[in-house]
């Protein structure tokens, strides 16, 4: 008896031990935009492979909404149905079994109208059943027809305003002012678009399970969470949330002002919730369960012009004036992918000589705000550059606060930033490994 139950024990403890690491999800997001990329950045579906090896989910971007009839549509017919990019993707679990493929609609990429009517369709089809139903049957019907395992909600809920840059007299005022009669809305319908998202998703789950279709949600950067969903009415609904926690400074948000894009804990004299830490605790506090909660990470940088009014030491927030010049690879002013900011970081021996055309990079030995580089302006005022960006070391201590907090696992979004091809220093994907042996 006593040996068997010295058998039994060990047993246990490895089940129990096997049943937590199942339990680490690692979601990598993929945009189909980056086929389209030149150079070095553009990727084709053979560099998903190395990838895939860490990942157990992952979430093509972005479908969208056609805003007459309400369904679910793909933004790049041409390349994702009649060219079989869905088709290529899906049948990539053949190789890796254990991978789920998820749909995600909006994303930042369904644009549409200006001003307080941007994206104003993805709160129309809340509003009445007959547009709900109409999403939710498309939707089924376009995950099944491509052999998707379900939909990713990435809703283009308002974005915040981005934070002004006050002197101390005004922004004592305006402080006062919204504490008096508040911040500006947003959203007329807010608490009702609240309910119906909630009846939204409710809708879709019953639609779904009888497939056994996933359906997960991603909180984007400057949407207002607090404002636009319930986090115990969700919960029973989705199989997690990923809190795509950075982007809280971007230089089309912030042309005047650089700082931290994606800090982890709350930095002094900034908002209190432009952090991954306070959105994840307002999940938390409000009845989600932390085992679906998702923590986004970013493969990407953004990268503002630095002038002479910067000043010589690089420590933000920083006057600036505007994005810095596009990467060679994205090709968007103000952001870079990984490999872009790497390819620009100086070497010891360049930071000896003087790193020349090369940026600084200051590292976080906090492991609370992230990393920085920069390089200052020239005498002509020009090449100057500020970049805050994830890297290894970052990402690797957000995946240890994810683990710490017990939470469902981390995201990176998206991995056709990261260096997919080794350029940095001989390995691929260098964020996504080091966030997954973090977790």
């Amino acid at each position: 008896m006593t040996w068997s139950l010295k058998i039994i024990i060990p047993l246990a403890f490895v089940a129990l031990a096997a049943h937590v690491e199942a339990d680490n999800k690692v979601v990598c997001y993929y945009s189909n935009k980056s086929f389209f990329r030149q150079g070095q950045g553009k990727f084709d579906i053979p560099f998903l492979e190395p990838a895939l090896q860490f990942c157990t989910h992952l979430v093509y971007g972005y479908a969208g909404i056609n805003e007459a009839s309400h369904k679910l549509l793909p933004l790049n017919e041409n390349f994702d149905v009649t060219k079989g990019n869905y088709q290529h993707i899906t049948e990539l679990k053949r190789r890796f079994p254990g991978l789920r493929v998820l749909l995600s609609v909006g994303g930042g990429e369904d644009v549409s109208g200006e001003g307080s009517e941007k994206n104003m369709k993805y709160r129309t089809l809340l509003e009445s059943v007959e547009n709900r139903l109409a999403f939710i049957n498309s939707a089924h019907a376009l995950i099944k027809q491509y052999g998707f395992d379900g939909i990713d909600l990435a809703w283009e809920f308002p974005e915040t305003k981005p934070k002004k840059i006050h002197g101390k007299v005004s922004g004592f005022f305006i402080n006062l002012k919204h504490k008096i009669v508040g911040e500006s809305v947003m959203d007329e319908k807010a608490e009702e678009h609240k309910e119906q998202f909630t009846a939204l998703v409710r809708e879709i789950r019953n639609n779904f399970r009888h497939d056994g279709l996933m359906v997960t949600l991603s909180v984007l950067p400057n949407v207002n969470s607090t404002v636009y969903m319930d986090p115990r009415q969700l919960a029973p609904n989705v199989d997690f949330v990923t809190i795509q926690a950075f982007d809280f400074f971007t230089p089309t948000r912030n042309p005047k002002e650089a700082d931290f894009p994606a800090p982890l804990y709350e930095l002094i004299d900034r908002k209190t919730d432009e952090n991954g830490d306070w959105q994840i605790r307002h999940w938390l506090s409000n009845g989600f369960p932390n085992n679906k909660i998702i923590l986004g990470i970013p493969a990407h940088g953004r990268a503002w012009k630095l002038t002479e009014d910067s000043g010589l030491t690089g420590v933000p927030p920083l006057t600036i004036d505007g994005p810095a010049e596009a990467g060679p690879y994205t090709g968007e002013p103000g952001l870079l992918s990984y490999p872009e900011v790497c390819a620009k970081i100086a070497n010891p021996q360049q930071l000896k000589a003087g790193a020349g055309t090369h940026l600084r990079k200051v590292g976080d030995p906090t492991k609370r705000y992230g990393t920085y580089a920069y390089k200052l302006p020239d005498k002509n005022e020009e090449g100057g550059i500020w970049v805050g960006y994830e890297d290894p070391d970052t990402a690797g201590n957000k995946a240890g606060y994810a683990k710490a907090k017990g939470l469902g696992g981390l995201a990176i979004i998206d991995i056709t930033m990261d260096d997919f091809r080794g350029l940095c220093n001989g390995d691929k994907y260098p964020i996504l490994r080091a966030a997954k042996y973090r977790l």
